[in-house]
């Protein structure tokens, strides 16, 4: 009787989730999407908020690059799948073994209870073989790997969490004689290290976890088509041919070229992880709204698709955008566009249409609820003082303590006069200082004022007021960032 009522009903059963699916504006393009979060922000959002954000935007996964506390308590409950990280100067320590299982710990095994935080990965350090590292990372990554996947082992939760290294594209390549996908390698230099890591992982179930750019393809050649970095095809692609296949974007010849390398040594079959692909949207020419809506349209549209590459067609690929939110304190070495990376703003309010459902629908991102700001003041030139003759100093010193990179060549807020870019400096200073009002003064050539000097091109930003603890730990953060950012310049000198 029971089986004949629930056969009766299952029609509408179908067309209530019918309707519901049809209903639902935040459901992600496919359980494979998550988001990368990073924190290295002078004002950050409460964890609390952003816990929030993720889940109004059906973004089921998240990638960290610490294991910060307030962050993982925010996280507790939400069912969102977690990659914590250990950063790569803690790496060194983790080759001690007692102190990885330690870590595992503090960081891992507290979180593993109902309604706690659902970890699913574990990555040991970041980009560590990045060239530019000059090997710095080489000898520790792999002992440390080992170290955490072990102790996740002896815990108890090795079925369940797995270890990985996120890697930069730079440790695999073609060789010049042969620039096609099938002939990938791995870099010479770690080429045995890349080997070691690799069966490492395979014996553990794990993933290998690859950083996908096509934007810095863009960047660094000025030859390179541009077309090429998208998956819409375009004018001026001319196909990279292979074996007969014929390859009309830089995404999957980069991730061929991975499945390559892995096949090479015995593991084509490996799961594959984009930890990091996005496309940012300030701090460059190529580096505009309209070019990343059109990177994440084509994306989105074939994650909900599963389509795949051509070695790998019609397959599930775990992907994290990056990032969530611009922050405005990463070091530019690489490029000012480093601090808009992105798909919302500081303040986690949207910058562009994007359809986390692949449909291309003309919709818009949940934005952050609940967000406090500073008054609304700002800080600008005062063209009546007589200290002009030290503008330039002023500037440049608030720009060394400040985000100034909207106003470079290209950028959003490139076109403004003299006085404009004093204004926009003096602005993001006085921002970051919360305000205060010796943080507009400048030897006399900054005025507060209650008149938004924003332009339709160039916004100038109202922080967001945070508790005095977010306070102390946005100044320790700081401090990390600015090592961190001489570390990268002593390294690439």
């Amino acid at each position: 009787m029971m089986a004949a009522n629930l056969a009766a009903l299952r029609p509408w059963w179908l067309v209530l989730l019918v309707a519901l699916a049809a209903a639902s504006s935040s459901a992600p393009a496919a359980e494979a999407l998550g988001m990368n979060w990073g924190t290295q922000a002078t004002h950050l959002l409460e964890p609390k908020v952003v816990a929030q954000l993720l889940k109004d935007n059906g973004i089921k996964k998240v990638k960290l690059f610490d294991a910060d506390a307030a962050t993982l308590s925010a996280l507790a409950g939400t069912g969102i799948e977690v990659m914590v990280a250990i950063p790569n100067v803690l790496l060194d320590r983790m080759t001690d073994y007692d102190t990885a299982k330690e870590w595992v710990r503090h960081n891992v095994s507290r979180y593993h209870f109902d309604g706690g935080v659902t970890i699913k990965y574990v990555a040991v350090g970041n980009e560590p073989f990045l060239a530019a590292y000059n090997g710095t990372f080489d000898k520790v990554t792999l002992p440390a790997l080992m170290n955490i996947q072990n102790a996740l082992n002896e815990a108890g939760l090795g079925d369940t969490i797995k270890t990985t290294v996120p890697l930069n594209a730079d440790v695999y390549m073609s060789p010049a004689d042969k620039p096609v996908p099938s002939a990938g390698q791995w870099r010479a230099d770690i080429a045995p290290l890349m080997t070691q890591m690799v069966q490492f992982l395979a014996n553990n179930s794990a993933p290998f976890t690859v950083n996908i750019y096509p934007f810095i393809s863009l960047y660094l050649n000025d030859d390179f088509p541009v077309d090429f970095a998208f998956f819409d095809g375009g004018p001026t692609v001319t196909p990279v041919v292979d074996n007969g296949i014929s390859y009309t974007n830089v995404f999957d010849a980069n991730f061929d070229t991975l499945v390559a390398a892995l096949k090479s040594v015995g593991h084509g079959d490996m799961p594959v992880v984009v930890g990091e692909v996005g496309w940012p949207t300030d701090g460059d020419k190529h580096a505009t709204n309209a070019y990343a809506q059109r990177f994440y349209a084509g994306l989105l549209r074939r994650l909900v698709a599963n389509a795949g590459t051509p070695a790998r067609p019609n397959q599930y690929i775990e992907v994290y955008l990056f990032g969530l939110l611009d922050e405005d304190i990463k070091s530019v070495a690489p490029g000012n566009f480093e601090r808009h990376w992105g798909v919302l703003k500081y303040d986690g309010q949207p910058k562009f249409p994007m359809d986390l459902t692949g449909q291309g629908q003309n919709t818009m991102l949940v934005p952050a609820q609940g967000v406090e700001y500073l008054p609304r003041q700002w800080c600008v030139i005062n063209t009546n003082s007589q200290n002009m003759d030290k503008l330039a100093d002023n500037i440049n010193y608030a720009c060394t303590f400040a985000d100034c990179t909207a106003l470079g060549f290209g950028s959003t807020c490139g076109g403004m006069d003299s006085n404009g870019n004093a204004s926009y400096a003096f602005n993001a200073f006085f921002q970051v200082q919360n305000q205060k009002d010796e943080a507009c003064d400048f030897q006399g050539l900054a005025v507060p004022t209650q008149t938004d000097p924003s332009t339709q091109a160039c916004n100038f930003t109202i922080q967001i007021a945070t508790t005095s603890d977010a306070g102390h730990r946005r100044i320790a953060g700081s401090f990390g960032a600015v090592a961190a950012a001489l570390l990268v310049l002593l390294l690439l000198h």
